[in-house]
């Protein structure tokens, strides 16, 4: 329960987020519109402008000065609470929340080794194990990765794109590191459940590694951030990998392996894992798509104890 508000509570700063920061956008828009309006009408109106313009300044000088005040003032006021409103969206706590969380996902401040909150690494690996899915590297070898990841995720996309390989050419085919992988589907990830699914029947005809690099691979392909895909895309990404598609596909279309799926969920929260991705080495938790010297951190020192 406590992580499902969690969730809920991270879902409603978004939302929030999202809707003020472009309610600020629209109203800027707006503001500038009629800053130029009122600047065309300021200089219109002014007494070079039209005929016998000085002339009637001069049988009402108040009426007509106070109108061009008007002007001016509405003109100041605009810009001022425009650049009032720009000031408030940048210390909007929710938008800087979600900023502060971004930023940190991508690894843009180095994480510690472990990080202050994180779970007991003894704790952990009284409830974690490897799951069911097969191994990456030597099952000897002596630090475990366990990776809880969201296959629509932009930032698991990151370090499967420019973390990972560094790790697999200094550990992984050296013997010293083995990895495993989990589900943890993030619910606003519309693809995400079916891509966990699609691994799943792809485990099943023993491509499991195969298809997690197809999907990842195909989306860095689609573009940066968050990219759109559909069954039918998945369906033919496994057939390029060389799966039986019409097993796979019958595979997917049941959710044959939705109990595993939900499973990896379970284990993720009772381990802390609330977001993706976050990795496990040898009980010792890293949050986010971090650089790799994070790992190297933290792996060298599990080498060297």
């Amino acid at each position: 329960m406590l992580n499902i508000a969690n969730y809920m509570h991270k879902s409603k700063i978004k939302f929030h987020s999202y809707y003020y920061t472009k309610y600020l956008q629209l109203y800027n828009c707006f503001n500038l519109l009629l800053t130029f309006f009122l600047f065309f009408v300021l200089m219109y109106d002014m007494p070079i402008a039209k005929k016998g313009s000085l002339s009637s300044i001069l049988k009402n000088p108040l009426q007509q000065l106070s109108m061009r005040l008007m002007y001016v003032v509405l003109l100041i006021a605009f810009l001022v609470i425009g650049y009032l409103l720009g000031k408030l969206e940048g210390t909007n706590p929710a938008v800087q929340g979600e900023n502060q969380t971004a930023a940190g996902q991508t690894g843009n401040t180095q994480a510690l080794p472990q990080e202050p909150g994180a779970p007991d690494p003894e704790e952990v690996l009284k409830t974690l194990d490897e799951g069911h899915l097969p191994v990456k590297g030597k099952a000897s070898a002596p630090v475990t990765i366990i990776e809880f990841s969201d296959f629509q995720c932009p930032f698991c996309r990151s370090f499967y794109t420019q973390t990972l390989p560094q790790i697999e050419k200094e550990y992984v085919e050296t013997g010293k590191v083995k990895m495993y992988y989990r589900h943890l589907p993030l619910a606003f990830h519309a693809q995400a459940r079916p891509f966990a699914l699609a691994s799943e029947c792809a485990n099943e005809q023993g491509k499991f590694w195969e298809l997690h690099d197809k999907i990842f691979d195909e989306q860095e392909k689609l573009g940066q951030g968050t990219v759109e895909s559909t069954v039918d895309d998945i369906k033919a990404w496994a057939s390029e990998i060389g799966l039986n598609a019409s097993q796979f596909n019958q595979c997917l279309d049941s959710e044959k392996y939705a109990e595993n799926v939900d499973n990896d969920n379970s284990v993720a929260s009772k381990v802390n894992a609330t977001g993706t991705p976050t990795f496990y080495i040898n009980g010792k938790q890293i949050v986010g798509a971090q650089p790799f010297s994070s790992f190297k951190a933290i792996i060298d020192q599990e080498l060297e104890g």
